[in-house]
């Protein structure tokens, strides 16, 4: 395989992003994985996958193929706080939000460092780049933490 324009793989991740969970894209018909909900999208030789199960608390993967080779994935998990769960519906529509202001100089997989929004908070904190990263993120409600989850990923080789 070629050598990896990183740049260009980022910002094929923020915009698939964009147009999957945080844009409100629709899932897939016919999952591959079984019990999964799975969210698509391609731009020339690249295609990206989400692919999650459970609700108030979930774990899944994004993962990224270039030209038939899978090239970059991002695991991630956890959810809402133990006793928070009726705050769910709120508190993601809010993450998706929170995911479209993305901090493209930090390279960030989720959302920025900070954002607020009426009661809500969100926390984002990440170690590296879109060659080998982990993360953490955080919201608030009424300055309670009602949702966490962690994130670990990189370029595959």
């Amino acid at each position: 395989m070629a050598e990896l324009n990183l740049g260009e793989l980022y910002s094929f991740i923020v915009e698939a992003g964009s147009s999957t969970y945080a844009g409100g894209g629709l899932p897939v018909e016919i999952p591959q994985r079984y019990g999964h909900i799975e969210l698509e999208y391609s731009s020339g030789d690249y295609i990206y996958r989400d692919s999650y199960t459970g609700h108030t608390r979930s774990q899944g993967s994004e993962y990224v193929i270039y030209r038939e080779n899978v090239i970059w994935e991002n695991g991630y998990g956890g959810g809402m706080i133990n006793g928070k769960e009726n705050l769910a519906d709120e508190c993601f529509s809010f993450l998706k939000k929170a995911m479209l202001q993305k901090d493209i100089s930090a390279q960030s997989f989720r959302g920025p460092k900070s954002f607020k929004s009426s009661d809500w908070e969100y926390k984002y904190s990440q170690e590296g780049d879109v060659s080998r990263f982990t993360g953490h993120e955080e919201i608030f409600y009424k300055g309670e933490l009602v949702f966490f989850h962690d994130v670990n990923g990189g370029v595959l080789r």
